[in-house]
């Protein structure tokens, strides 16, 4: 995905007002060799860009002035209730080095998994992204989570994942649970009063 972007001198909270008033976006380019550069984006291209998850999880294009160089988001913040971006955080990466981020998880099959065609057991997501580290050239849109062999009472763990070539997750602890499933507590009731 690419970006666009403008060099702004001005800093500070009346040249941000005055700059979001213009319909733009204050933001930051930090990181890698170079030192860090006040931009400023299209503010309407940047709130449409960010309700797409690809844009959160990929490494994107940054054109300023003419030169392009590759980006990763790193933080935004939004208006409290308007549809307004208020400040946006890119990081430069170098293609050599290793980045550290998340990536999105999407869960599939869990509507034909044993659990829950068999048991009528309830999938939970336990977590919905993971944190990896990657080459930027490696970074996965998202890393998918095949639920079709899930039995009633059993979890999904980290290691049971199969993750693209490059991609090592930093791990929080020793195995982390990603899904569990499990029978609602009215419905095993009933199948004892049945029984």
């Amino acid at each position: 995905m690419k970006v666009v972007a403008f060099k702004r001198e001005l800093q500070g909270t009346g040249a941000s007002r005055r700059l979001r008033n213009a319909g733009q976006t204050p933001g930051i380019i930090y990181g890698g060799t170079a030192t860090p550069e006040l931009i400023a984006v299209d503010g309407n291209a940047l709130f449409h860009a960010l309700k797409k998850e690809a844009f959160h999880g990929a490494v994107l294009d940054l054109e300023l002035d003419g030169q392009t160089q590759q980006v990763l988001l790193r933080d935004f913040q939004m208006h409290a209730y308007k549809q307004l971006v208020l400040h946006v955080d890119f990081q430069r990466v170098d293609a050599s080095q290793k980045i550290h981020t998340k990536v999105a998880l999407h869960f599939v099959n869990a509507d034909v998994s044993p659990a829950v065609k068999l048991s009528g057991a309830i999938v939970s997501h336990v977590l919905n992204e993971l944190d990896v580290t990657c080459l930027p050239g490696q970074l996965p849109e998202f890393i998918t989570v095949d639920l079709s062999k899930l039995e009633a009472g059993q979890s999904v763990h980290v290691s049971d994942l199969t993750l693209p070539e490059g991609v090592t997750v930093v791990a929080h602890g020793k195995d982390q649970t990603v899904a569990t499933s499990s029978i609602p507590r009215g419905a095993a009731a009933a199948e004892t009063a049945a029984e």
